[in-house]
Parts: structure tokens; C-alpha cells; sequence
């Protein structure tokens, strides 16, 4: 079986890799090879290409690294060119992932999209682009099953992956203390996002909220989880900080679990945040002539996932105009300081968690691309 995948941020480098695992673990001779990072390579994938520098938001962002995105898509059509995978697997980021799957459906291999973008969300006239270029799409969120559906795209939902990798349990105590934190005093989580336009664009004024937090509540800490490829530089801001910010390297999932309250970028990180039911103020910042050009596409009046699957505003939102460092901080203070507040929006996260369904996405994503996968062999005579 030969799978070709496709990946250009580090949320889908998160879920790709567990992919690939599910693959090779329903089927040991498989060979997967594709476009990711460091996590889909480890998981055994031999990639063609890094999207390392390709992970932008914003329309001038794209531009400046337009040829590069180019010469990344000829090497993976050149390769599926050669090699013929009986599947080609699309994760989320579209703009890239839609061009190459209809590249790869000309040589007539079969397109399977996990984590599907949301076009329901935006742009939702691309649903029938969807429509003709996917032969299964496979959603992780429940509401987007019956949207797919009513738009005649074979769809599946497999479960949130999130959920896959969740680790066990530890008291909060326990972990605060592993990051010489304070579990009596107030903890306060910074994730500014894992692009480097996103952290540049929202990191300073998580810092010019988190002085006026401390201004208010003088025993605050703040912990920053840095995702990958955030270089020390990007962080430069976190020096206006004193005391210092403690920053953690890949451990999000213990910063949330410390955390009182999390200031997040919003993005996959806001559904971890709902999986540890940690309170949060969600925010967000295009370049001006994107969002204008950008915000006419939407159809939501809500951009936080977690948000979307309450079916309600759970969390706060600052988007754009709305991102003020002095805004944030009183909604940061707020939930720090109202315990009925704070309870209320755990107890409703925790509903977000419920509907999120139960852990095994990746496997079962796993066993639907393998179906694909053998129905196009068995149709070509070729093994897989």
C-alpha cells in the first residue's frame, strides 16, 4: 500500500504522524511519503519535503513565499508521477492541498481529506470543489458531518485525534510544580500561536496584558508553550516580563493543565484547551487588507472551535479591532477573580469535550484510508 500525505502546519504534522502510526500499525508493509514535518518523519514517512518557513497567514505572507510553495508542489506531482500511490491523503491546510489534490486525481489517484478545512466556515462556494475532487472526506468535529452530507460529499466523522494523545491525568499541583510554578498563586498560560507571522502579530500584546494582569493580581505567573520551529527571537517580547516568564518547549499539554486561565491564539489549541477544560480568552490578528479582503467570505459569527462545537459563546473572543492587550487583561482578570465565572466555563468546556466523541480517531481515519487505498488497487490489478 503507498500512501503519499500531505501537511503544512504543525497541528497537521500533529495529526498526520499519528496517521501514519495507525496505517503502519493496521498494516506493517505500507510506505508513506509525502510532505510534513519532523513528527509525520518520525512516525516513519519518508518525506519529500519539510514545511518548514511554508506555514503562513495573510495574503502578502503567501506571496513572499510563493516559489517555494511551487517547487514544493511539482516534487510531490513529480513524485506521485513515479510512484503511483494508491491514495494521497490531504491535511486540512487548502490552499496548497486543494491544487495538489486535483493534480493527483489527474493521474487518477484517489483523494482522501482528513481534517477537512472549514469550508462551511468560509469561501463555503469550495464545498463543491470538495465535492469533486474527494472521493472520502473524514471531519473531526460532529456538527460538520451533516454539512458535508447535505453538500453531497462522501463524508465520515472520525472523532477529534486531539483525544488520541491526550495524556493521562496528573493533579495540577503536581505538574505546576515540574515547571516551578506556584499552584497557590495565579497561572497564567500564554500560546501565541505556532507560525511565526501569527506569534509576531499577537505575542506583544499578550505581554502588554500580562503586565497589567500582574499590575492587578501582583502574584500572576505566566508560562508560554512554544510550539515548534518558534525560534527564541520570536519571544524577544517575553523580555518586558518581570519576573520572567516561564517558557516550556512542547508541553502544552501541561502548561493547560496548570493553567487558571489560558491567553490563546486561536487555532487548534483552543480544542486542547477545551480538552482540559481550562478557561481561556481567545484572540486573533490578520493584516488589515487581509481581514478586509478575508472577513466578507465568512459565514460565522464565532471563530473559536470551541465556540462552534458549544454551539454558543463558551469563551471570549478578541479578534482583530477587539485584540487590546487592556481587553484581554480584563477578561483574563475577570475569570481569575469570579469564581462562579470560572466554573461555569469549565463545566461548559467540559460539554465541548463530550462532544468531541470518544478517543480512536486515527485509527479510524487509519482503516478509512486504507479502504480507499485497496479499492483503487483492486480496480488497477496492482497490489496494495
Amino acid at each position: 500500500m503507498r500512501v503519499m500525505m500531505s501537511c503544512g502546519e504543525p497541528s497537521g504534522d500533529m495529526y498526520a504522524a499519528e496517521l501514519a502510526r495507525q496505517i503502519l500499525a493496521q498494516d506493517p508493509s505500507a510506505a508513506i511519503t509525502g510532505f510534513g514535518g519532523e513528527r509525520l518523519r518520525a512516525a516513519g514517512a519518508d518525506l519529500l519535503g519539510d514545511f518548514s518557513g511554508l506555514s503562513v497567514t495573510g495574503l502578502l505572507e503567501v506571496v513572499r513565499i510563493l516559489p517555494r510553495t511551487l517547487e514544493m508542489y511539482r516534487r510531490l506531482v513529480a513524485a506521485a508521477r513515479a510512484q503511483r500511490p494508491d491514495v494521497f491523503v490531504a491535511i486540512d491546510f487548502p490552499d496548497f492541498n486543494f491544487r495538489l489534490a486535483h493534480a493527483l486525481r489527474r493521474l487518477g489517484v484517489p483523494v482522501v481529506y482528513y481534517i477537512s478545512p472549514q469550508l462551511w466556515a468560509w469561501r463555503p462556494g469550495r464545498m463543491n470543489t470538495m465535492r469533486r475532487l474527494a472521493d472520502r472526506v473524514l471531519v473531526i468535529f460532529p456538527f460538520e458531518e451533516a454539512i458535508y452530507r447535505e453538500a453531497g460529499v462522501p463524508v465520515e466523522w472520525v472523532g477529534h485525534p486531539l483525544l488520541d494523545v491526550m495524556p493521562p491525568p496528573r493533579p495540577k499541583e503536581e505538574i505546576a510544580a515540574g515547571l516551578g510554578l506556584r499552584a497557590g498563586d495565579p497561572i497564567v498560560a500564554l500560546l501565541p500561536g505556532s507560525r511565526r507571522n501569527e506569534v509576531q502579530a499577537i505575542l506583544p500584546d499578550l505581554v502588554a496584558a500580562a503586565q497589567t494582569i500582574r499590575q492587578r493580581l501582583p502574584t500572576a505567573q505566566f508560562v508560554l508553550a512554544r510550539a515548534p520551529h518558534v525560534s527564541q527571537e520570536l519571544l524577544r517580547p517575553l523580555q518586558q516580563l518581570e519576573p520572567a516568564a516561564t517558557i516550556v518547549d512542547g508541553g502544552s499539554d501541561d502548561v493547560l493543565t496548570a493553567a487558571d486561565v489560558a491567553l490563546v491564539a486561536s487555532g487548534t489549541v483552543t480544542v486542547q484547551a477545551a480538552l482540559h477544560e481550562c478557561p481561556m480568552v481567545v484572540v486573533y490578528r490578520l493584516s488589515p487588507l487581509t481581514y478586509r479582503l478575508g472577513r466578507r467570505f465568512v459565514r460565522v459569527d464565532t471563530f473559536a472551535m470551541a465556540n462552534l462545537v458549544a454551539g454558543k459563546r463558551v469563551v471570549p473572543e478578541l479578534i482583530q479591532d477587539d485584540f487590546k492587550p487592556e481587553r484581554v487583561a480584563a477578561e483574563a482578570i475577570s475569570i481569575l477573580t469570579d469564581p462562579a465565572r470560572g466554573a461555569t466555563m469549565r463545566r461548559e468546556l467540559a460539554e465541548v469535550r463530550h462532544r468531541l466523541g470518544t478517543p480512536g480517531a486515527s485509527a479510524r481515519a487509519a482503516r478509512a484510508v486504507l479502504d480507499v487505498g485497496r479499492l483503487r488497487a483492486t480496480r488497477s490489478g496492482e497490489p496494495g
